[in-house]
């Protein structure tokens, strides 16, 4: 039998600063450094041994959940490590697979992670709907984190984060904050915020917006006084309008359009580009505020013209788009021009204007 200690591979994985851990069966663990998946020089892990580590961190609610979904989402806080995990554990071609996503334990800030100042705007407002967007593993949970902490800090608010799993534990500063795990304290997100709105809450965190029901919720709630965040796998503002309408029926899109006019502050799309000089990664952020022009083009469902009014919003609004983002970060040579055409989603345009302002093209 193999020998494997869980918790010894992960204190080597936070001192590596990997963000993820994965481990599948008849194969060496693997650990994301920079981005990139590598293959620790380990002996392949038998199913026997993974399953079993598995197991070890479930608790038995989320054991049944495991054999019944066959998959099951979890923190993990493993002792005397300065970090906490989000744990995937599922099923692959009928063996146990388990990712495990690295959190610090040190609760991020707007500026520690290099995020614009223009955030900060979001954590005064009183009511509204803020999305932070972006694909998977793009610091969308961490950049809310800050954002909330920012809250935390600043203001003597009723907080309340509903979450799958928990990530960061806040401790009360100026605010009071109640934290909500689904699968551990709720069954779901959409009847944990209609139960939130019953806590006196100032502001709500819902850690993803997966179906119709959170989303109506999440809107009905900003439409009554209070100030919601949460998150879209969508890689751009635009697009994140989109998939909100489109998650309604054909019939209800006017009505949809119009409530997003009104209660939707902004959208913070992001990606996560490696770092010039190796040490991580930095956000590249796509900002969209909800100027009166936005506003229009949202009721009148012209969405395609919203990056448009984003670009030329940079002064007055402190909008950026995601190029103009990359732009920035390769101008202060924070990321290599190679970084910044790989993650921009339209690299020709990108090229042409680092070319009108002096950046030759890379080979």
């Amino acid at each position: 039998m193999v020998e494997f200690d869980l918790d010894r591979l992960l204190r080597f994985a936070v001192e590596k600063r990997s963000s993820d851990v994965h481990l599948r069966a008849g194969r060496p663990p693997m650990i994301r450094l920079g981005g990139r998946l590598q293959t620790l020089k380990m002996e392949p892990l038998p199913n026997v041994v993974i399953d079993r580590a598995a197991q070890g961190i479930m608790n038995p609610y989320q054991r049944r959940q495991f054999d019944e979904n066959m998959a099951v989402d979890l923190g993990y806080s493993p002792q005397g490590i300065n970090a906490r995990f989000r744990v995937s554990i599922y099923h692959q071609r009928g063996t146990t697979a388990v990712t495990l996503r690295m959190i610090p334990r040190t609760l991020p800030t707007i500026g520690s992670l290099g995020l614009p100042q223009t955030l900060r705007v979001f954590s005064r407002r009183n009511q509204g709907l803020v999305l932070v967007t972006g694909p998977t593993g793009a610091g969308k949970s961490t950049t809310l984190a800050a954002i909330i902490n920012e809250i935390n800090f600043t203001q003597p608010l009723h907080i309340v984060t509903i979450e799958d799993p928990i990530e960061f534990n806040f401790e009360d500063n100026r605010a009071s904050i109640s934290q909500i795990e689904v699968g551990v304290d709720t069954l779901g997100f959409g009847r944990a915020l209609r139960h939130a709105l019953r806590q006196d809450p100032d502001v709500i965190m819902v850690g993803e917006m997966r179906d119709v029901e959170t989303i109506s919720t999440a809107i009905t709630a900003a439409e009554t006084g209070h100030l919601i965040f949460s998150t879209l796998h969508t890689n751009s503002a635009a697009q994140s309008i989109n998939r909100i309408i489109d998650s309604f029926p054909a019939s209800q899109h006017d009505q949809i359009r119009m409530q997003l006019s009104q209660v939707l502050l902004g959208i913070v799309s992001q990606r996560l580009i490696n770092r010039s000089d190796v040490q991580g990664r930095i956000a590249a952020v796509e900002i969209m505020i909800n100027s009166p022009a936005i506003n229009e083009k949202i009721r009148a469902g012209e969405i395609k013209d919203i990056p448009d009014i984003i670009s030329r919003s940079v002064d007055y609004f402190r909008m950026q788009t995601m190029d103009q983002s990359l732009i920035a970060l390769i101008a202060n040579r924070v990321i290599t021009q190679a970084e910044g055409l790989s993650a921009s989603q339209h690299p020709e345009e990108l090229q042409l204007n680092l070319t009108k302002l002096g950046f030759a093209q890379e080979e």
